[in-house]
C-alpha cells in the first residue's frame, strides 16, 4: 500500500464538498494515456450526485485506436465523454457539444422550475497534470488559468468564464490518501501527475522501460536505435545511455540520466503516441475497487 497525501490535497477535498452545493454539473478530466489509472475513486461520491462529462484529454499524447476504445468503453458504461487535445484546442467542438449534452438535463430542470436561463456552472476536478488548467484556457476567450507541466500548479479555486455559455471553476489536482497498487502508482508517476521527488525515477524508469518493450518494442529500438532490447530494464536503460553517449568518468555509464530521458521522452511523446493500459473486462472492478479507501 502507497500512501502519500500532501496536506494542500486535503484542503481541496474540503473545497470541493463546500463548492458542490454551487455547480450545476461536474467536468472530470483524466489523461487519455492512462484513462483508467488517472480517475480519482474519491471524486466518485461527487460525480454520482451531478451531471457528469468525463473528458480524456492528451489524447495527442495516445495511440488514437486505443483513446477510440476507452471512449466507447466509457459511453457503453453510461458516461458522456469526449476526447481533447486541449494544448492545441484540438476537439473542442466535440467538447461543447458533450457540454451541452451534459447541461441539458440542468437547464430542462431549471426550465420546470419557471427559472430565467443563465449559464450552466461546471465544477473541472482530476488528478494533478491531468490539464484541467489548459482545458479551461481553451475554452475562455484569453487564457485565464495558471497551467504548468507538473503537478500542483493549481492551488486555489478560481472561476472563468467561457465562449459556451458555461461557466467552469477551476480546482487544484487532486490525487487519493492510498494506492491500493503499484501499477497505478507506477503509471501516474510516468505521466507526471505524482513529484518526481516522491518516487524513485530510476525504478519507475525500468518499469517503464518494460511496460513499453511489451507494448511498443518498436518505438524504443527506433528512437534509441537499438537493434534488439535487452531482457530487463535496468540493461535497457544501460544501452540507451550507451546510445546516447551517456558516458561519465572511465566508461562508466550514467543509466540514471538515461532514467530521466525515457521518462521524460515519454512524457513529452517523442516515443510516439502510446497508451499504457486499454479496457478490459477486469476495468471496470479496478476502478470500482473499495481498496484504495
Amino acid at each position: 500500500m502507497i500512501q502519500w497525501y500532501p496536506g494542500h490535497m486535503a484542503k481541496t477535498k474540503r473545497n470541493i464538498e463546500k463548492d458542490l452545493s454551487v455547480v450545476d454539473m461536474l467536468i472530470e478530466v483524466v489523461d487519455a494515456r492512462i484513462p483508467a489509472a488517472s480517475r480519482n475513486p474519491d471524486l466518485r461520491q461527487y460525480t454520482n450526485k451531478k451531471c457528469h462529462l468525463l473528458l480524456l484529454n492528451k489524447v495527442d499524447l495516445a495511440d488514437p485506436a486505443s483513446t477510440a476504445r476507452w471512449l466507447a468503453y466509457y459511453r457503453k458504461n453510461g458516461y458522456i465523454a469526449a476526447g481533447v487535445n486541449s494544448a492545441r484546442k484540438q476537439g473542442l467542438k466535440e467538447l461543447q457539444a458533450a457540454i451541452n449534452q451534459a447541461a441539458q438535463p440542468v437547464m430542462e430542470r431549471m426550465k420546470r422550475r419557471g427559472r430565467l436561463p443563465r449559464p450552466v456552472r461546471a465544477m473541472v476536478v482530476g488528478i494533478p497534470n491531468c490539464g484541467k488548467s489548459t482545458v479551461i484556457n481553451a475554452l475562455a476567450p484569453s487564457a485565464a488559468a495558471k497551467t504548468g507541466n507538473k503537478p500542483g500548479v493549481t492551488r486555489g479555486s478560481q472561476w472563468v468564464k467561457t465562449n459556451c455559455g458555461v461557466e467552469l471553476l477551476d480546482t487544484p489536482g487532486m490525487l487519493w490518501p492510498k494506492f491500493a497498487d503499484y501499477d497505478t502508482a507506477f503509471k501516474l508517476a510516468v505521466c507526471g501527475s505524482i513529484s518526481d521527488n516522491v518516487f524513485p525515477v530510476y525504478s519507475v524508469a525500468c518499469d517503464l522501460a518494460l511496460l513499453l518493450k511489451q507494448i511498443a518494442p518498436q518505438a524504443l529500438c527506433q528512437r534509441y536505435k537499438l537493434e534488439e532490447l535487452a531482457e530487463s530494464g535496468e540493461e535497457m536503460l544501460i544501452q540507451i545511455a550507451r546510445s546516447r553517449g551517456m558516458l561519465g568518468t572511465g566508461g562508466k555509464v550514467r543509466d540514471e540520466d538515461a532514467a530521466q530521458v525515457l521518462i521524460q521522452e515519454y512524457r513529452a511523446g517523442r516515443l510516439g503516441r502510446l497508451t499504457l493500459e486499454q479496457p478490459t473486462k477486469t476495468t471496470q472492478n479496478i476502478e470500482e475497487s473499495t481498496d484504495t479507501q
